[in-house]
């Protein structure tokens, strides 16, 4: 009498074989607010600390990577962790940002260092991967260099900010018509074009970063001044819903891939 065994062919759909968030429109949304709340809670941690930049810069940086630590560690993509991340990244850029603008080469020295950086990263991942695609961040390497190329962009972006609105003299209003109209470039050349996506993608998460500053910097100097904790609160109820809408597209995803499943003799 034989006997039949079965197995299951485990799904293998992107929500498995991918731990970052998908790049849609939603993303872009989600990735301003995360960053500009980071931002604007780095700025209240510094006043609720009472304590110079290097005790504020500490903490940051001890939050992040407590933050990417679980992130690495996780399996699949879960987007309350990603999201959390991205959040930490956009309070170390700010006061890593801040430094370079008091201590550092000057904000157009750093954006060409930083930029030279990026390219850096960019390579080396290439190199170490053979490839740059989004679309299966499943390798720990691979993870690594993403996050790196983060952290990265996001700085170069807020010395791109800082020096758009402060030495070119167009304040936060005009910084963001201009790079407002990059981006639009950039959509064009997406949907228009074969331009490679992976740097059109990072094009525009450095050119999207300053738009937080607009939001929350003063009247005075080209902002909308909503750096209050009524506006934060929006921000942080428009991420979250997100976020859960997020996690139940992903859990649609993973029973209707699970409802595919085929025994295999």
């Amino acid at each position: 009498m034989a006997v039949h065994t079965s197995a299951v062919i485990p799904p293998t759909g992107p929500f498995l074989m991918n731990k970052i968030a998908r790049v849609n429109a939603i993303f872009w949304i989600m990735k301003i607010c995360a960053i500009t709340l980071g931002c604007m809670a780095g700025e209240r941690l510094s006043m609720f600390l009472n304590a110079g930049w290097a005790v504020k810069s500490l903490v940051l940086i001890g939050i992040f990577l407590i933050s990417l630590v679980a992130q690495l560690r996780a399996r699949s993509f879960h987007p309350v962790l990603f999201w959390s991340v991205v959040l930490s990244i956009g309070a170390v850029g700010a006061t890593v940002s801040d430094f370079i603008g008091t201590f550092g080469p000057g904000d157009a020295n750093a954006a060409l260092i930083l930029s030279a950086a990026l390219v850096g990263v960019l390579t080396a991942w290439r190199v170490s991967e053979k490839t740059l695609s989004l679309k299966r961040m499943h390798r720990p390497g691979a993870e690594m260099f993403y996050w790196a190329a983060i952290v990265v962009s996001n700085i170069l972006g807020g010395a791109v900010g800082n020096y758009l609105t402060g030495s070119s003299h167009l304040g936060f209003s005009g910084a963001a018509a201009m790079m407002g109209g990059l981006l639009m470039v950039i959509l064009f050349i997406f949907c228009f074009t074969r331009w490679s996506r992976t740097v059109l993608f990072w094009i525009a998460f450095v050119f999207t970063r300053p738009f937080g500053d607009l939001l929350t910097k003063p009247v005075g100097k080209g902002g909308l001044d909503s750096g209050t904790i009524g506006f934060s609160a929006i921000l942080a109820c428009l991420l979250a819903g997100l976020v859960i809408y997020t996690l139940r597209k992903e859990k649609g995803m993973m029973v209707a891939s699970c409802g595919s499943f085929k025994p295999v003799a």
